[in-house]
């Protein structure tokens, strides 16, 4: 896994899990979201990934028909939704730092800013 790839994978993850809270999810369409936002993301990825989370617990799946065919559908679970809340939170706080004029951690340390 490339640095961008393991960078990116927490996200991927927690986009699956924001869909999955909304409404049961499938691989396919799951993919093509995924793509709607920039991920290039292939089955040998992200079907591993979402059975990972199922033995995380954080998603439950089940076989359903659709227009004839069998397809696997993702349902979030409790501990998926308390973990989708906790990431929200996370996702929250590092936006803010990552949009500040002024990088935080030179203050926390009662230091004026390097840069400025």
């Amino acid at each position: 896994m490339d640095h961008q790839r393991g960078l990116y994978y927490g996200l991927i993850r927690i986009h699956v899990l924001l869909h999955a809270a909304q409404e049961p999810i499938f691989g396919l369409e799951m993919m093509e979201e995924l793509a709607r936002h920039g991920y290039r993301i292939g089955p040998g990825t992200l079907y591993p990934l979402l059975h990972g989370m199922e033995t995380a617990g954080l998603l439950k799946s089940a076989g359903e028909n659709a227009h004839g065919r069998k397809r696997r559908v993702y349902r979030i679970t409790a501990i998926g939704r308390r973990a989708l809340n906790k990431a929200r939170a996370k996702v929250d706080e590092l936006h803010r730092e990552l949009h500040e004029e002024h990088p935080t951690i030179e203050r926390r340390r009662g230091r004026p800013n390097k840069g400025g």
